[in-house]
């Protein structure tokens, strides 16, 4: 969806990207936790308003390479 702007699962064109914001849960964003911090990596969503079906997308390649040292 972020690329194509189309749905993959019902074929609307209708998506809606909703970014990551610093007001928002932790739990809306990866967390990775050290022993004494926990750093957040955002994650913007792109929905689907004709079905629901939600993608999350990290936007940076930096931050895609502190995923993966990580949890990789």
């Amino acid at each position: 969806m972020k690329n194509t702007h189309i749905c993959p699962k019902c074929g609307s064109r209708d998506i809606v990207r909703v970014p990551d914001s610093a007001h928002r849960y932790l739990a809306s964003s990866i967390c990775i936790t050290k022993l004494v911090t926990v750093e957040r990596i955002p994650v913007a969503r792109y929905v689907c308003c004709g079905c629901g079906y939600v993608e999350n997308w990290v936007g940076d390649r930096g931050e895609l390479a502190r995923v993966k040292r990580a949890f990789g």
